[in-house]
């Protein structure tokens, strides 16, 4: 039985299929099978027959559960769809966005945070001073000078 980073009422994205691109709450999960139904992906028909004179025959449209490997789930924090870190706070693990290092179990929401906050921050690099660059680009003076000196050449020419 393998673990799911995908968890029932995560916000995922559709990264393959049919319904790539789409972005829906997660509706069910099955880790035996490595499955889940998203909202909206994956809608199959399917005819339900009238079980008595009284019911009528339909079609009914579902969501069918697709592979989850293709889905990301989307941080609340970032809005961006991400891979999943474990971290663990409390003593119990808790997921975090691989991007920003928000939380995405709701309940570690707030003590992820502070475990950010207590962690010192990186030293920024140097910044080099840049040099500035002599431009080869001709001003326009130049360029209207020479224009006239490659006029008064070419008529001189002309006249010989």
């Amino acid at each position: 039985m393998s673990k799911l980073s995908v968890k029932k009422g995560d916000m995922v994205l559709v990264i393959a299929g049919k319904d790539k691109n789409k972005r829906a709450k997660v509706l069910a999960v099955s880790p035996k099978t490595n499955r889940v139904v998203v909202e909206g992906v994956n809608v199959v028909s399917k005819c339900k027959k009238a079980r008595s004179a009284q019911e009528k025959s339909q079609i009914i449209k579902i969501e069918a559960p697709i592979d989850a490997s293709n889905v990301m789930v989307v941080c609340s924090a970032c809005g961006k769809a991400t891979r999943v870190a474990h971290h663990e706070v409390d003593g119990k693990k808790a997921r975090v966005c691989k991007k920003c290092g928000a939380s995405l179990d709701k309940e570690f929401v707030k003590e992820v945070k502070k475990a950010s906050k207590d962690k010192s921050p990186k030293p920024e690099p140097a910044v080099k001073e840049e040099k500035p660059k002599k431009s080869t680009k001709k001003t326009e003076k130049e360029v209207k000078t020479e224009k006239k000196t490659t006029k008064a050449k070419t008529s001189k020419k002309e006249e010989k």
